[in-house]
């Protein structure tokens, strides 16, 4: 039977806020906003990376603590512009970041679970506040700590592959997997630290394509929209 999550952690690519002329695009930031505003009867919570700004793990020109804290720093920049567009859509958005600036919130996961109850979308930022860590593991982390029913990872791909489809033709999209064997191979969609944190918290995650049309009201009526990675496949 068919079971819509009420709380979800959505992963959002920075990279999905890129455009053709720099880091952001407003076209982009629109189109998300508008897929997340309408949806009222879930629960949202975001944690956004700063992929259209800086990849500390490929920033050659700098040291990679450096990189990471600028990294961490282009998470708050694309955490304020989506909260713009959110709110310019409707909605009253919470923004918590795990460095400290005068424009966010601290980091409080009984703050952000009272806000989602009253229906405010909260944006985490500032992934976890340390360099090394990926924003997939803050979002591990972010959804264990607000109790959400699903962790879904929206990007450029549309779930994971047997294959690199970019160069294998035969590669198939494989719709369910199980935590163990995802580890095990070692994909390269989502962080494993971050996969080992859901398996242990038994928090299933959808890897999606984020382009897809619809796709987050998709998710949130329960439909299975990429890759499900859970306990049991």
């Amino acid at each position: 039977m068919r079971r819509s999550p009420s709380r979800v952690l959505l992963k959002l690519s920075g990279e999905a806020f890129k455009g053709p002329d720099g880091a952001f695009s407003p076209d982009a930031l629109s189109r998300i906003a508008g897929e997340i505003a309408p949806l009222s009867s879930t629960e949202i919570a975001i944690v956004v990376g700063g992929g259209n700004v800086i990849r500390g793990a490929r920033s050659p020109w700098l040291g990679r603590v450096e990189a990471d804290t600028l990294g961490m720093l282009a998470t708050v920049l694309n955490a304020l512009a989506l909260r713009s567009y959110l709110e310019s859509s409707g909605r009253s958005v919470l923004v918590q970041s795990a460095i400290d600036t005068e424009l966010t919130t601290p980091i409080s996961p009984r703050i952000a679970r009272c806000a989602l109850e009253d229906g405010t979308i909260v944006l985490f930022a500032g992934g976890t506040g340390s360099p090394l860590v990926t924003t997939d593991t803050a979002a591990a982390i972010r959804a264990v700590s607000i109790g959400a029913d699903l962790l879904a990872k929206g990007s450029n791909v549309a779930g994971v592959y047997s294959a690199d489809p970019s160069t294998d033709e035969e590669a198939r999209l494989i719709e369910d997997l199980t935590f163990d064997d995802y580890l095990s191979a070692r994909y390269g969609v989502m962080d494993q630290v971050a996969v080992e944190i859901c398996r242990e918290h038994e928090l299933s995650i959808e890897v999606f394509d984020l382009d897809r049309p619809n796709a987050l009201a998709a998710l949130a009526a329960g439909e299975r929209i990429g890759t499900r990675i859970s306990r049991i496949a």
